[in-house]
């Protein structure tokens, strides 16, 4: 594996996760894992590991960031927190038990509606309104919004980070920047949680891409909540919802480009015959004979 190609891969991965978390709240694994699987030919559950850890320093300084400015909740954060990592494993263990529940690409729509969603219809609501919601009131909502989110992430396999604002901001009444800053403070926990459970399963990880992914992802996000709480709420909204979308785009793009690489030739034609990431089945032969030959013919015209 290249250090140049290391760097750059882990740089634009840091960088479009870190603006996402510091602007909207969203999960860094819906743009590292992609790029690291895509790029640099990582294992999926590793890759989701380094970006759950990258997730958490990214997070823990947005938050801090937010919660300087007064724009956190930590109250009604933590209860939410709670619930949210309880009824996780409720979803997951339902899902468990009803066949193709699974959505892998409803995060990634999420985040590109959000965007749009931004971009038109801004969120402007005030403190002032979310102070006539009385304390008792807001603990309930919570419970109960930390129970949906839970639930449907646990049982769908999707990221919390999208769901999480678009329930603060649609279900709850929060105004945008208290929202994300609630946001990214649950993920500060739950990423750590999933961080720590998939070194523990999967062992320790390419320290390289690990360290390089923290810290890219870690400025980025600190540049981006900076940015945030000091943008007008109009200003705001627009760039969250210009940087969501651009991150649903981009996060597509490599998905449809990894589920085209399995291709081989058969009989002179191109044949697209695993469409998906998964590998080659064992009895298709043929298959893996058409792609070794293809290997062979690039490297031939390369060396001629």
């Amino acid at each position: 594996m290249s250090i140049l190609l290391t760097v750059i891969v882990t740089f634009f991965a840091g960088m479009g996760a870190g603006l996402g978390t510091g602007f909207a709240g969203m999960s860094a694994a819906a743009v590292i894992s992609p790029m690291l699987i895509t790029f640099l030919g990582m294992d999926p559950y590793m890759a989701v590991g380094i970006a759950l850890s990258s997730d958490v320093l990214a997070s823990a300084v947005s938050a801090y960031t937010y919660g300087k400015n007064k724009n956190l909740d930590i109250k009604n954060g933590l209860i939410m927190m709670v619930t949210v990592l309880l009824f996780t494993i409720v979803g997951s263990y339902v899902s468990s038990l009803v066949p193709s529940t699974t959505m892998g690409n409803f995060s990634v729509f999420m985040t590109f509606l959000l965007g749009i969603k931004f971009i038109l219809r801004p969120i402007m609501t005030t403190k002032e309104a979310m102070a006539q919601v009385s304390a008792k009131k807001r603990a309930i909502q919570s419970v109960i919004c930390g129970v949906m989110i839970g639930f449907i992430c646990g049982f769908i396999g999707a990221g919390g980070g999208m769901m999480m604002l678009l329930i603060l901001t649609s279900v709850l009444g929060y105004e945008l920047k208290t929202a994300v800053g609630t946001s990214v403070f649950i993920m500060t926990f739950t990423a750590l949680t999933g961080a720590v459970s998939h070194f523990a399963i999967g062992g320790t990880p390419d320290w390289t891409v690990w360290i390089l992914c923290v810290v890219f992802t870690f400025l980025w996000a600190r540049i981006a909540a900076v940015f945030a709480n000091k943008a007008t709420p109009k200003t705001l909204n627009r760039a969250t919802g210009v940087i969501l979308v651009m991150l649903g785009v981009a996060v597509m793009a490599f998905r449809c480009w990894d589920r085209v690489t399995n291709v081989c030739w058969s009989d002179g034609s191109l044949k697209i015959l695993c469409i998906t990431t998964q590998t080659i089945p064992e009895n298709d032969i043929s298959c893996e004979m058409e792609r070794k030959k293809l290997i062979d013919n690039k490297l031939e015209d390369t060396i001629s």
